[in-house]
C-alpha cells in the first residue's frame, strides 16, 4: 500500500499538462494481497438482540480487518480509496436494522458465478470515496489507472429493459456497500465503472468523498423529474435542514431560485441554515412541536400550529413541496401542509417505516406522495458536476481515522453530528488531494462552512 500512496502523493501535473505518474504507472503498480477495510461479521448479526435501536452500539460491531482483494471483473475497477465518509446506511449496517445486510448479499451471490465474491462471512461496508483508479476490467474503456475519482453507490445489471429508461428501476439495482461488498471505507474499493465520476479538483480527498450519496439523493429528490421537479420560487419544507441530506436539499433550493424553509432541532443548527443563505428556519425543539399525544394517536392540532407557523415564514403561502425523510414522526404534519396539488417526495423514514396520515388531506386537494431512492447516474453526474462547478459544497463537519469509523458512526447514530462526517482511508491527513488552488480560495468560506460552527 506503501507504494501506490506514493504515487499517488506524488500525482501532480505539470505546466504542460501531463502528470508525474502517467496510467502506465499505476497499471504497473503491484496489487497488495490484503487490504485494509471496515467490516461487520456475519455470526455477531445477533449481537444487540433485545436492545432498542437506540442502545445499539456501532462501535461494538464494526471492525477493523485486513481482507483479501477481490476479484476483477468485466466492467469494473479497483479504487484506491484516499477518504470516504458514514452515511446512514452505514449505521444501519452496523447495528442490523432493519435487516442485516448479509442476505442482501447471500441474494447477489446467487445471480451469478461472478458475484459469489460478494456472499462472504464479513461485511466491508461505505457507500462514499474519493480516490484513484489502480486496475479496470474487461470492457472498460472510460476511465484507467491513474484517474482522480469519485462513486457514487448505484450498483446496477442492466439486463433487464425496465432499467433503460431509469437505471433505479433495473430489478437488479442495488447500493454499493450497504447490498453489495466491497464498499468504500476500506483502503480499497471495487466498483462498477458506470460508478465513477470525475473528483471535483478544488477540493481534498475527505471534501470529495462527502457528498456522494446524499448529495445525489437530494438532487433526484429535489430538482429531478423523477422527484419534485423543483422549479424557482417554490415553497420548500426541508426536514433536518442543517444534517447530511437536508444540507445538500437546502443548497439546491437556494440556488434554484426556491425559498426553503428549513426545520432544525437546535439553535445550533438554525445557525448553519443561516450561513448558508437560508431566511425561513423553523426550531421545532424551541417551538416544541408535538405531532404524536402518544404511541398511537397523532394531534392533527399541532399540524395546524405548524402550517399557520409556516405561512407566517412565506407571506401567508402553503409550501409546494416537502423534503421527507424522518417518516414516521413527521409524514402526518408533512401531508397537512402541503398546498393543494404539491408534492410530498421522501426518500427515507429515519424515525420509523409505519407512515401515518390522514387521507382526506391528500386525495382531496390533490397532493402527491412520490418514493425517492438515491439517483441513477445522469443524475449523480449532473450533481457531482455542480459540485466541481462550486455551485454546491461538501457538508464536512469532522473527520475520523479508518481505526475511528466505529465512533464516527455511532455519532452519525446518535445525531452528535453536523451535515456529513468524513473517514481517512489511505490519506495520511486532511488537506491532501486539492489540484486547483484558485478555485479553492473563491469558495473557502462555503467549503468550511461546516467546520466553522
Amino acid at each position: 500500500m506503501k507504494e501506490i500512496l506514493d504515487a499517488i502523493q506524488s500525482q501532480t501535473v505539470t505546466s504542460s499538462g501531463s502528470a508525474a505518474v502517467t496510467s502506465a504507472d499505476f497499471a504497473a503498480l503491484p496489487l497488495p494481497e490484503s487490504y485494509r477495510a471496515i467490516t461487520v461479521h456475519k455470526d455477531e448479526t445477533e449481537m444487540f438482540a433485545g436492545l432498542t435501536t437506540r442502545d445499539k452500539d456501532p462501535r461494538k460491531s464494526i471492525h477493523l480487518d485486513d481482507v483479501p482483494v477481490p476479484e476483477l471483473g468485466p466492467g469494473e475497477a479497483l479504487v484506491a480509496v484516499m477518504a470516504s465518509s458514514v452515511n446512514y446506511n452505514s449505521v444501519w449496517t452496523s447495528i442490523f436494522e432493519p435487516l442485516s445486510t448479509f442476505g442482501f448479499l447471500e441474494r447477489y451471490g446467487k445471480l451469478s458465478e461472478l458475484t459469489k465474491r460478494h456472499d462472504l462471512p464479513y461485511h466491508v461496508i461505505g457507500s462514499d470515496l474519493a480516490g484513484v483508479v489502480l486496475r479496470t476490467g474487461p470492457g472498460v474503456n472510460a476511465w484507467r489507472p491513474g484517474d482522480e475519482v469519485v462513486a457514487h453507490c448505484l450498483s446496477v445489471e442492466l439486463e433487464s429493459s425496465d432499467g433503460h429508461n431509469d437505471t433505479m428501476l433495473d430489478p437488479e439495482q442495488r447500493i454499493w456497500g450497504f447490498e453489495t461488498n466491497f464498499g468504500g471505507l476500506a483502503e480499497i474499493a471495487l466498483v462498477k465503472s458506470n460508478q465513477l465520476m470525475p473528483k471535483p479538483d478544488h477540493l481534498s480527498w475527505e471534501e470529495a468523498a462527502a457528498p456522494g450519496l446524499v448529495n445525489s439523493t437530494a438532487y433526484r429528490q429535489l430538482v429531478s423529474r423523477n422527484g419534485a421537479g423543483m422549479k424557482q420560487g417554490d415553497n420548500v419544507l426541508i426536514w433536518g435542514a442543517s444534517g447530511g441530506l437536508g444540507s445538500y436539499a437546502t443548497q439546491f433550493a437556494l440556488a434554484g431560485g426556491a425559498n426553503p424553509i428549513c426545520v432544525v432541532s437546535s439553535e445550533q443548527k438554525a445557525g448553519i441554515c443561516r450561513a448558508m443563505g437560508a431566511e425561513a428556519i423553523i426550531d421545532r425543539t424551541a417551538e416544541d412541536y408535538k405531532f404524536w399525544k402518544d404511541e398511537h394517536t397523532q394531534d392533527p392540532k399541532e399540524w395546524k400550529r405548524f402550517g399557520k407557523r409556516i405561512r407566517e415564514l412565506t407571506g401567508g403561502e402553503d409550501v409546494d413541496i416537502v423534503f421527507e425523510h424522518p417518516g414516521r414522526e413527521t409524514f402526518g404534519a408533512s401531508v397537512y401542509v402541503t398546498r393543494k396539488g404539491g408534492t410530498i417526495v421522501t426518500c427515507a423514514s429515519t424515525s420509523g417505516y409505519n407512515h401515518e396520515y390522514d387521507n382526506r388531506y391528500l386525495w382531496m386537494s390533490l397532493k402527491r406522495i412520490i418514493g425517492s431512492h438515491f439517483a441513477n447516474y445522469r443524475e449523480a453526474w449532473e450533481a457531482n458536476r455542480l459540485i466541481a462547478k462550486g455551485k454546491i459544497h461538501p457538508t464536512l463537519s469532522k473527520v475520523y481515522s479508518l481505526e475511528e469509523t466505529g465512533q464516527a458512526a455511532y455519532d452519525v447514530h446518535r445525531n452528535l453530528h453536523q451535515g456529513k462526517v468524513g473517514v481517512l482511508a489511505l490519506a495520511p491527513e486532511e488537506g491532501l488531494g486539492v489540484r486547483d488552488h484558485e478555485k479553492r480560495a473563491q469558495h473557502i468560506d462555503a467549503i468550511n462552512r461546516f467546520r466553522n460552527i
